[in-house]
């Protein structure tokens, strides 16, 4: 402090005026006055005792005074403890000694033990410089005494310890004056004492350490007194030097005013020395520090503050408004070195509270918070259109940011895409949270909350509520008080709901459940919360419209692909069909029985998703049953159908609304089981995989045409014999392409799954599925398996017609003798009816070549080929006319008859039923 004094002195010349001035005017007067008086001076201001340096000169003196005083009376104290301590050591060893001595148990044995024991006693007394050596009997009764005429009487002292074989060492007034004297007792060799030795020195030949020593102590006291002096001189002259003359008034005063100013100021002031220990704190310091009253003088890193801020104040680094959180302050510090201009080592630091601009930046970062939390579920919330994942994304963004659990309950209506009703219960859709033991509803569970929860509250009123205490809440715990009660005891203990409202729609509630932060939720989080719920709102919502008009698109799907397969002995089929995620597709399959015990086999794939394109999937299916009807071989059909859907563009082009058909892709295919062979053909549709029956996997060359639509290219067809036991794999690109792999790959990957198939077409199927189908399809996929048959000699019948009327009659004979064969006799009658028109006419206007087959399959089919391209017509005969009634017979007697045209010429069939 007087070092801190000294430089305010020396700043105080650099103000005009005031005492300061005065009193440095007259120091420097003071040491104009001549350097030869100057010590006589300084010595009389020194001595005189009004001065600074005058109270330490006589401080010094009472100090020596009292140190002469204090040491004198220690080392009396001191001579006489050792003085003792040294009669104490030197009696006992005397005694000891010469109670071990040789002879000396022999001496007390003897007749006269004080005729041989005085002299040796005496010796030793001599020789050791001790008062008395004397030994005794076992009754006290002394043989030997430095003065004679005591022998013979009893001992002073306490013999019982020695009596007892111990050791005794005491302070006594003898009869030479006050002694120490040691008594060890003397023990023949059964441990029977038979005599006791005794050593003593009186006090007074031990002391005088003390008289010799006390000069020195005096004298070491009078050169103190002399240094005391001429110091108390010397620190005079430097202190008006360095004060400039200031006295002890002024400088009381110049030090209350800095204290004043000090403690008086807002900012909190830290001194700090260089080895990192709190010097000085004024009162702001402590009460922004919360400081202990012992503070000053310890190091900063016991103070009890945080460690960076620890760590700043004992680094001595400057540093300007470096903000540091203390408890529930923000402050602001400034740090600066003293040593920078030959100050002392150490810093100085101001601290400013910032708290209010703390609380004003935090309440700016809570809004920012907020709106994070905002912009989050507006770009995380509904990233798909499916309800139960819209609601997953509104827990997974609110946890742990907002609360601490989340449940989101939604009317099992809004679920299946319809509209909530009142009396339809709700579904736990979604469960997020920061553990997942919480004891909250799970997921799946049907929920009907009662009125007075504040789930139901929401749902009525259609408002969000707070709940800050759940432990206080009775309403809620009305819903079911075990469950509650778990709740209350896992933590959880503040609630928000807030219904999810879709304009007039209420499709459920939301829960905010918080379990870690102490503090409740208030109005501005309920405010946060109904919020978020809205954005999310719309997003179920969306999810819900979507859902629903998914739904009826997969409805209108579903009810334009075929519900059965027909009935046909050519093929073993099994089908998959699959709608995509994202949206109902046009892909669509069938099976359609052609004349001949022949079986059509479509796939096809009708680019884009939605309504239209399940729309445009259904007029292609119907257009396809149409087409074949006329029983035309693929290439044509495929050519009928791309100029259909060429005009459904033309005709919906005036429309922006339609999008356009131009994309559709079928695969048609028509297999013979007769013949053994499959012939197909391919408008843009990936290529047909076959599986043979020794189970290796093929993909045949199919010319790939155009995608329907584009028109101006013929379609290409490719004829396979397939033996029986073959299995012809149709599918839709949706299960061997996506976004991540090419076509390539898929149908590699297509092969390998083929190649691990099982034998019948329903384990190919889930095969495959279980092999390509991803978690999510993207697109629709068709799959249709059939495994081939063949039809044997056995149920085949073949014969070549001459060109003669007359070769009629054989073969209804040969037909005849079939049909019994077959035990089909009833349909003899007819058969030979229907054959003998369909030859006679073939003859009459086929042309040169005729042939028949006859075909038991499910039906009985008989065939007529001629080389002719002309087709016969049903007509009506006048009553009047000679002829025309024979296909009118025909039609008549079979189920079903037609004609389909042949590169050769014409087929004309006709079936009837098998009894």
């Amino acid at each position: 402090m007087v070092r801190l004094m000294g430089r305010s002195g020396e700043r105080s010349p650099r103000r005009p005026g005031g005492p300061h001035a005065r009193h440095r005017q007259d120091a420097d007067r003071s040491r104009r006055g001549g350097e030869a008086g100057r010590p006589a001076s300084a010595l009389r201001s020194a001595l005189s005792g009004r001065s600074v340096a005058g109270q330490v000169f006589v401080m010094n003196v009472v100090i020596v005074l009292l140190l002469v005083v204090a040491a004198a009376v220690a080392l009396v104290l001191q001579v006489r403890h050792d003085s003792t301590v040294e009669a104490r050591n030197r009696s006992l060893s005397v005694a000891a000694t010469f109670a071990d001595s040789p002879g000396i148990l022999q001496a007390l044995r003897g007749p006269d033990p004080t005729a041989v024991l005085q002299p040796r006693a005496e010796a030793v007394r001599k020789a050791t410089d001790v008062d008395f050596v004397v030994v005794t009997d076992p009754e006290g009764v002394r043989y030997t005494h430095p003065k004679p005429d005591r022998i013979g009487k009893k001992f002073v002292g306490n013999i019982a310890p020695a009596l007892a074989g111990e050791t005794v060492t005491e302070e006594i007034e003898g009869t030479i004056g006050p002694l120490v004297q040691a008594i060890v007792p003397v023990e023949d060799p059964d441990g029977r004492v038979v005599g006791l030795v005794s050593a003593g020195i009186t006090t007074e030949n031990v002391g005088g350490t003390a008289d010799r020593q006390l000069p020195l102590v005096l004298s070491a006291a009078a050169v103190g007194l002399a240094l005391a002096t001429g110091g108390t001189a010397l620190v005079s002259r430097r202190l008006l030097r360095q004060t400039h003359g200031l006295g002890p008034h002024e400088m009381t005063r110049m030090y209350e005013h800095h204290d004043a100013v000090l403690h008086s100021v807002r900012e909190g002031v830290l001194i700090v020395g260089g080895e990192g220990r709190l010097l000085l704190a004024n009162d702001e310091a402590r009460r922004l520090l919360a400081l202990p009253p012992d503070a000053e003088g310890r190091h900063v890193s016991a103070l009890g503050l945080p460690l960076d801020l620890a760590e700043l104040l004992a680094s001595g680094q400057a540093a300007t408004d470096e903000v540091h959180l203390v408890k529930d302050r923000l402050l602001a510090i400034n740090q600066r070195p003293t040593d920078v201009r030959g100050g002392p080592v150490g810093s100085v630091a101001t601290l400013r509270d910032s708290t209010e601009l703390r609380a004003l930046s935090g309440r700016a970062e809570s809004a920012r918070e907020r709106l994070d939390i905002l912009y989050a579920a507006g770009v995380g919330i509904g990233t798909s259109l499916d309800v139960t994942r819209t609601a997953e994304e509104l827990g997974e963004l609110a946890v742990p940011r907002f609360a601490d659990y989340v449940t989101v309950d939604l009317f099992d209506t809004v679920l299946a895409g319809g509209q909530p009703g009142g009396v339809t219960p709700l579904r736990r859709t979604a469960l997020s949270g920061i553990t997942e033991d919480v004891p909250l509803y799970p997921v799946g569970r049907q929920l009907r909350y009662v009125d007075s929860s504040p789930q139901g509250r929401s749902l009525r009123t259609g408002r969000a509520v707070l709940e800050p205490r759940l432990g206080e809440a009775p309403g809620w715990q009305a819903q079911d008080h075990e469950r509650s009660a778990q709740v209350v005891e896992y933590g959880i203990h503040s609630l928000i709901t807030v219904p999810l409202r879709a304009g007039t729609l209420v499709l459920g509630v939301v829960s905010f459940w918080r379990s870690v932060r102490p503090e409740p939720f208030d109005e501005d989080e309920l405010a946060l919360g109904e919020e978020l719920v809205a954005r999310a709102a719309v997003s179920i919502d969306n999810a819900r419209r979507y859902t629903r008009e998914h739904s009826m698109a997969v409805t209108l799907q579903r009810s334009l692909l075929p519900r059965r397969l027909p009935e046909q002995n050519a093929l073993d089929v099994a089908y998959r069909y699959l709608p995509a995620q994202a949206g109902v597709g046009g892909d669509w399959f069938d099976v359609l029985p052609l004349s001949g015990s022949r079986v059509a086999l479509v796939v096809g794939d009708v680019v884009g998703h939605g309504l239209h394109a399940a729309a445009t999937m259904g007029r292609l299916r119907t257009a396809v049953h149409n087409f074949t009807a006329l029983d035309l071989p693929p290439d044509e059909l495929l050519g009928l159908l791309d100029e259909l859907v060429g005009r459904i563009d033309q005709d919906e082009a005036a429309d922006d609304s339609t999008a356009p058909v131009t994309g559709a892709t079928c695969l048609y295919a028509i297999y013979d089981p007769v013949a053994g062979s499959c012939v197909m053909a391919r408008a843009g549709h990936p290529p047909p995989a076959l599986i043979r029956p020794d189970g290796t996997v093929e993909f045949p060359e199919v010319p790939a045409g155009p995608p329907l639509g584009l028109g101006g290219l013929p379609f290409e067809t490719t004829e396979l014999r397939l033996a029986e036991g073959s299995r012809l794999v149709l599918y839709t690109d949706g299960l061997v392409e996506d976004r991540v792999h090419d076509i390539d790959v898929g149908l590699e990957r297509l092969r390998r799954a083929l190649e691990t198939a099982g034998e019948t077409p329903e384990e190919t199927c889930r095969t495959v599925l279980d092999a390509r189908l991803p978690d999510r399809p993207g697109d629709d996929i068709a799959l249709l398996v059939a495994r081939t048959r063949v039809l044997g000699p056995e149920q085949v019948a073949e014969w070549d017609v001459p060109n003669d009327p007359a070769a009629v009659a054989e073969i209804r004979s040969q037909v005849t003798r079939r049909l019994d064969e077959w035990g089909l006799d009833e349909l003899a009658f007819a058969t030979e009816l229907i054959l003998s028109e369909l030859v006679t006419n073939a003859i009459r206007y086929g042309g040169e070549t005729v042939h028949v087959r006859m075909v038991r399959d499910r039906s009985l089919i008989c065939e007529v080929f001629d080389s002719s391209s002309t087709s016969p017509h049903l007509r009506y005969a006048a009553m009047t006319d000679e002829g025309g009634r024979g296909l009118f017979l025909v039609a008549q007697l079979a189920e079903r008859w037609g004609t389909r045209y042949t590169p050769a010429g014409k087929v004309i069939w006709a079936e009837q039923p098998v009894p």
